[in-house]
């Protein structure tokens, strides 16, 4: 089943979907059943930070699209801002690879997108409002990640119901990808509506036997409910949505005063951001191993139409099923019937 929009003509993917990169989540498995399942699977540069890790996993990605009938694609997520020492190292690798397509986060994007547009890949850079989008705009990238209200991870702001129309009112010709409280083909239709052209789904597929983390971080997936995500700023400096646990309210949601302070500090915020992302990291990574107990796991607001665990070929066709299904219902209403 195939869906075209601006996404899928520019990424060269069957059906408008971004499987989001997340952190300590995402891996090659998932990119390869999302390549397999018609989608763009995209994972971050800081899954792998041992030596030769990322390199490897770029090969294996490339000779699996060369040689396998694929209609997704995949793509890398990177951390452009100074708190990522691995992002020099990452870009050059994904440059010599020729990686297809960028998802940039947390920075200026302008590096990765002149040197992907050195030989036609494609950038999008995550945006929570028109003022970021306008300077990644004038940067020459090809399109938004719209993070709105509801997204797993550093989520945005504001609603995407006017998030998404706000960056296709500013700038008409870019495509829009919505990120955030999505996990229906109800949902990919409600974002299709108020102008994006793609939706990036992440929680949704933490819950599939591909995702490497521990059953009990799926099995939460499945039994939280929206009201379950809360916001921190203990993990990575930045605010993040992770479920409530027991072990997230013993440590706390908000920094103390002394870490707002080195936060804030010209001499010292970016070393201690750079610790406290790398304490935020090594917190997760306990927390997703089988016999992890800390229980910090990042999830979205989704996690409330979350109720089984499935492989990502069948998520994606159940995406996609109740996407034109959606699309169907909505046709058989007329104007008449609506404003009746």
């Amino acid at each position: 089943m195939k869906l075209t929009t601006k996404v899928t003509e520019l990424l060269d993917i069957e059906f408008p979907i971004i499987m989001a990169p997340m952190f300590l989540v995402s891996n090659e498995a998932m990119m390869r059943s999302a390549m397999d399942s018609g989608i763009m699977g995209c994972f971050p540069s800081l899954n792998y930070r041992n030596e030769g890790e990322f390199e490897g996993i770029l090969d294996n990605l490339n000779k699996y699209k060369k040689e396998n009938n694929v209609t997704g694609n995949y793509g890398v997520n990177l951390i452009v801002q100074k708190s990522n020492p691995l992002f020099v190292k990452h870009l050059q690798v994904c440059i010599d690879k020729k990686v297809p397509f960028y998802i940039t986060s947390l920075g200026s994007p302008a590096e990765v997108i002149e040197k992907a547009h050195s030989y036609g890949a494609k950038v999008f850079c995550d945006v929570t409002n028109v003022e970021h989008a306008q300077k990644c705009y004038d940067l020459g990238c090809d399109g938004f990640i719209a993070v709105g209200q509801g997204a797993g991870g550093h989520a945005g702001p504001f609603p995407l119901q006017l998030l998404v129309p706000s960056l296709k009112k500013q700038f008409p010709n870019m495509p829009v990808v919505s990120a955030g409280s999505v996990a229906t083909g109800e949902g990919i239709v409600s974002m299709l509506a108020v102008g994006a052209e793609g939706v990036s789904i992440g929680t949704r597929y933490i819950a599939c036997p591909e995702a490497g983390v521990n059953d009990a971080y799926k099995n939460a997936i499945v039994d939280a409910k929206m009201k379950d995500i809360v916001m921190t700023d203990k993990i990575s400096g930045t605010p993040c949505t992770i479920i409530n646990t027991p072990y997230a309210k013993k440590i706390g949601y908000k920094q103390n005063w002394l870490e707002k302070k080195l936060s804030t500090n010209k001499r010292t915020k970016k070393y201690f951001k750079l610790l406290i992302a790398f304490r935020g990291m090594k917190r997760l990574e306990k927390s997703i191993k089988p016999a992890g107990y800390d229980t910090l796991w990042c999830a979205g607001q989704s996690v409330e139409m979350i109720d089984e665990i499935m492989p990502i070929k069948q998520i994606t066709e159940k995406f996609k099923t109740e996407t034109f299904e959606t699309l169907a219902k909505l046709k058989r209403f007329s104007a008449k019937e609506v404003l009746a």
